[in-house]
């Protein structure tokens, strides 16, 4: 008898766990709030294990096609002068910009069209789960032999199942927005970084040329706004970023009228257990790591990866959760631990921070230093042993 999955969330993590569970025989299904695949969206790298099942899965000359050009990050003065750069190809290209990087859109677009032999049900969403029977949005009452939530740090299968958000997300500090924009300055291949106390504007090339992917970032407490209502949290970032130097002005001018805005708390996904019954979460749903770390996406690869390998080692779900588990919690663990300083690391609440953190990465970046740097900052993506499942090795692609 075909065993039967469904996976709620298009995004990284569920497509790419559709394709391993397809491969060993699983009829798929995967619900997507949205009404159809989420294009653009900011820059996401691949890493260590992560680009290693890109690898695995045959897709590695699609990504490299739609990988853009990187220079490297470069701290700038109120001026746009480079302060300290931090180039691709100074840490091997495992530095803050990684050698692969690519919109999440892109990405989500090659792991989508990987998966077309995938039942999709865009503009659906998941709205009880009870044991192995699901009912969806358009009325539609399903059973499965397994469910799991790849729909992101704000999981609706986490919180059907497993309770409610503020019992698992960590707020670290922090709010980031992000949202496409013209280049303000010319990037030519650079992620700019301007910092004032407590803020930070960004932008980074977008594969359009002249255009940016922009972020605006401050430090702060837990705040309450209405996730449905844009236009108001646009104005509380421009708000936030008033009166800042470099070309904040004209990134917030640009967020105005941008038409892929998201602003999010910064935060960690911290849970004692990612399985129960029959039901399993993958990737931010999980154990979403902050963007702080840079190894979302490895998580989300690697996570989906181990998840349908155990499922296909194992006759039973629950060994197979089991396996899943213990084989990715320490390198969960491992990929949550922040950077030096966690947020006041990327935004420091002084101006001697400020001057203290350009200090450093000039340092890290020294010939001296960058085997230590990359061993110490940049090595935790590759800290897992990847199993070579034996029923998912048979079906690899070119």
């Amino acid at each position: 008898m075909t065993r039967t999955a469904l996976v709620s969330g298009a995004g990284i993590a569920g497509p790419t766990l559709a394709y391993w569970l397809r491969r060993q025989g699983f009829a798929v299904t995967v619900v997507e709030s949205a009404p159809g695949p989420r294009p653009g969206g900011q820059t996401v790298d691949l890493r260590g294990a992560g680009r290693t099942i890109i690898e695995r899965m045959g897709l590695m000359p699609a990504v490299r096609a739609a990988c853009m050009a990187q220079e490297g990050l470069a701290h700038v003065d109120a001026e746009g002068r480079h302060l300290a750069e931090m180039r691709v190809d100074d840490l091997g290209g495992d530095g803050i910009v990684s050698e692969f990087e690519i919109l999440r859109g892109d990405l989500a677009q090659i792991l989508l069209d990987a998966t077309s032999d995938c039942e999709y049900l865009f503009g659906t969403r998941v709205t009880a789960v009870d044991g192995s029977t699901v009912t969806l949005s358009d009325g539609g009452v399903r059973e499965f032999d397994v469910v799991v939530g790849a729909d992101g740090p704000h999981s609706g299968i986490r919180r059907l199942v497993f309770g409610p958000e503020e019992e698992f997300v960590r707020p670290i500090g922090g709010y980031m927005a992000w949202f496409t924009a013209p280049d303000p300055v010319g990037l030519a291949g650079w992620y700019e970084m301007y910092n004032e106390p407590g803020r930070v504007a960004s932008a980074r090339p977008d594969s359009v040329p002249g255009r940016a992917k922009a972020g605006l970032a401050f430090l702060s407490e837990p705040l309450e706004y209405d996730r449905r209502d844009v236009a108001a949290q646009k104005a509380l970032v421009a708000s936030r970023m008033a009166g800042m130097g470099w070309r904040t002005s004209d990134l917030v001018e640009a967020m105005h009228t941008a038409d892929d805005f998201y602003l999010d708390l910064v935060a960690q996904v911290r849970m004692e257990r990612w399985t129960t019954g029959r039901v399993a979460l993958v990737g931010d749903a999980g154990y979403c790591p902050s963007p702080l770390t840079g190894l979302g996406t490895s998580l989300a690869l690697v996570g989906a990866y181990v998840l349908a390998g155990e499922l296909g080692r194992h006759a039973s779900v629950a060994e197979a959760f089991a396996a899943y588990e213990e084989r990715m919690r320490p390198y969960v663990t491992q990929a949550q631990q922040l950077p030096p300083g966690g947020i006041k690391g990327y935004a420091p609440p002084t101006a001697r921070a400020i001057r203290r953190g350009i200090l450093t990465m000039k340092l890290m970046v020294s010939r001296p230093l960058r085997g230590l740097t990359r061993r110490l900052f940049f090595s935790k993506a590759e800290a897992i042993d990847l199993p070579d499942y034996p029923v998912l090795s048979g079906s690899r692609r070119g």
